[in-house]
């Protein structure tokens, strides 16, 4: 089954916000990942880095997934009429509403967090209540259709809970074995874990012998 997410990509975001859960989502079978902004011109990040928007605003009429990140660039969205539009429109008929970090501030300021328990970074994350919103310190909250989560880090976490309700416990946990992620597969089941071990590896079997005869012709190519 396809799944339309579609992540808000802004000026002054914190890129590990967007990217860490953008990797995991991406991975998700027939997902398809809009990164939307009000153009497609490139936007640099709170730390520099230059990303490129895929879609803007009027071109999206529906999601099953809407995620907002968070970094300093937050605090002048939190007044933008355009931007917030936007998240109550994509709330209408999302599935399930994300955030990690100060990205639940632009979720509260929407009024999307109104009533809810909700994660954010710990430092802001006092600022909920003038949202309407409960703080939680958690690395992930979940409520209803809100999936909230703490600091920068706390993306992946999210992410693979967002994968996990969207198409099940087992291709959350073959993401989180392709990207080695031990915080989330400490948790789970010894036997599940071999088991997706050798899916993945039955799956992946034919590059990886690509890869490995790369890396015997490199081998031989160096010095004595």
């Amino acid at each position: 089954m396809a799944h339309t997410i579609v992540m808000l990509a802004y000026p002054g975001m914190t890129q590990l916000d967007l990217t860490g859960p953008f990797e995991v989502l991406a991975r998700l079978p027939e997902a398809k990942v809009h990164l939307a902004w009000k153009s497609t011109r490139a936007i640099t990040d709170a730390a520099g880095l230059t990303l490129e928007p895929t879609t803007k605003f009027g071109h999206l009429d529906r999601c099953d997934v809407l995620f907002v990140p968070g970094g300093p660039g937050q605090v002048k969205l939190m007044a933008d009429d355009t931007v917030l539009t936007f998240l109550r429109y994509m709330a209408q008929e999302a599935r399930i509403i994300g955030s990690v970090s100060t990205g639940a501030l632009l979720l509260g300021a929407a009024g999307l967090l109104k009533g809810h328990r909700a994660a954010c970074h710990w430092l802001s994350a006092d600022q909920l209540p003038l949202l309407g919103a409960e703080p939680t310190r958690a690395r992930v909250v979940r409520d209803g259709n809100r999936v909230t989560g703490a600091g920068s880090s706390a993306g992946l976490d999210v992410a693979l809970e967002i994968v996990s309700e969207l198409a099940g416990s087992d291709e959350a946990g073959r993401i989180a074995l392709a990207l080695e992620y031990e915080a989330y597969l400490a948790a789970m089941d010894g036997a599940v874990r071999q088991r997706l071990e050798a899916e993945i590896r039955a799956r992946t079997d034919e590059f990886q012998r690509t890869r490995e005869a790369a890396a015997r012709e490199a081998g031989a190519r160096l010095p004595a």
